[in-house]
């Protein structure tokens, strides 16, 4: 779907919705197995008067056990929080299309990697806003003739410090870069193949299996998650049907995501989160029905509550609590979600 078609649509389909931090049962219980969680709606304690979102893209923990939220709005694109929503400081305002945020220790010292969609650029900074790098449009691929056609949505960072940048709203390609932002080559793109990508909205590094580890990539409107390993190798498919998922976010044995929306719902603010395995399989869907497999194959996932509009991703902390951060949402801040024993 072409995105400009999708915010029209969507914001149409919003329009009869009572969108905000009260729509939704605040205290309501999700979530199936051992991934059950209480959403707390109300965790932001920051001042829309003075420190307001319009998109929550994106969130990170760092090593100080802060919440960091990347959102495009450019009275402050970054917000960064203690556990309890408290805001702690803010910075950014050059970030109109802040989309991506991924957060890399390097030797020792944490920087943040910006995915700009109006820049058209990647931007790598300190945790407090100094900007240290920035990588333009990849025009030594040869598939790019202008920044425009290059619209970056998400970094992975390996662990040599090599950069792979997700074209996720451009031409789905996955661009490659070493530590010092030098160009190394490219794959991915759009196709009929099996390691083609439609939507290569998130990327990670999966090192679940630290004897293989290598990428994840977000094939959205191909319901799916593709693998390949550091040189761009097409290494296999997650399948994830019916659901139109974001970037994939690795934390101990497990995968989360945020699932924008639904394949039978689009436009309709259908979205919920899912958590898969160490073995890729779907073991639970707060805000989703409960998953089921038949000989194996994992079957249509869809909404269970309104618990979500357009969520668009998750941050896991070091207590295994959720922040949720959500899209086209009504400016809401981002909801928490705490584990239930």
């Amino acid at each position: 779907m072409d995105r400009r078609k999708f915010v029209r649509n969507s914001s149409l389909a919003m329009a009869g919705l009572m969108v905000g931090p009260m729509a939704f049962d605040n205290g309501e219980i999700i979530g199936h197995q051992k991934k059950r969680y209480k959403v707390d709606t109300q965790w932001s304690r920051a001042d829309v008067s003075k420190n307001p979102v319009n998109d929550c893209h994106e969130m990170v923990q760092d090593s100080k056990g802060r919440i960091i939220l990347l959102t495009n709005e450019t009275k402050n694109n970054v917000l960064i929080y203690n556990k309890k929503g408290k805001l702690l400081s803010w910075w950014g305002t050059t970030y109109p299309g802040a989309h991506g945020l991924t957060l890399f220790n390097e030797n020792g010292t944490e920087v943040l990697f910006i995915c700009d969609n109006s820049r058209h650029q990647v931007i790598k900074t300190t945790l407090d806003g100094r900007e240290l790098m920035v990588l333009d449009y990849p025009k030594e691929t040869g598939q790019y003739t202008k920044a425009e056609e290059y619209v970056p949505t998400e970094t992975a960072i390996a662990p040599n410090g090599d950069i792979y940048v997700a074209d996720g709203y451009g031409k789905d390609f996955i661009i490659w870069y070493d530590a010092k932002g030098n160009y190394k080559g490219y794959f991915g793109g759009r196709g009929t193949a099996a390691s083609n990508l439609l939507n290569a909205h998130g990327i990670a590094v999966d090192a679940r299996n630290p004897a293989n580890p290598h990428l994840i990539v977000t094939s959205r409107q191909e319901n799916a998650f593709k693998k390949f390993d550091f040189n761009g190798n097409f290494l296999g498919t997650v399948a994830m049907p019916g659901a139109w998922v974001c970037r994939p976010v690795i934390k101990g044995e497990n995968l989360f995501a945020a699932v924008l929306q639904t394949n039978d719902r689009q436009g309709q603010g259908s979205g919920f989160v899912t958590i898969l395995d160490k073995d890729n399989k779907v073991i639970s869907n707060p805000g989703g029905n409960e998953p089921v497999y038949e000989n194996g194959v994992l079957q249509t996932m869809g909404q269970a509550t309104k618990s979500f509009v357009y969520p668009h991703d998750v941050c896991v902390d070091d207590e295994e609590n959720l922040y949720i951060a959500q899209w086209n949402s009504g400016k809401v801040y981002p909801y928490k979600l705490s584990p239930v024993v």
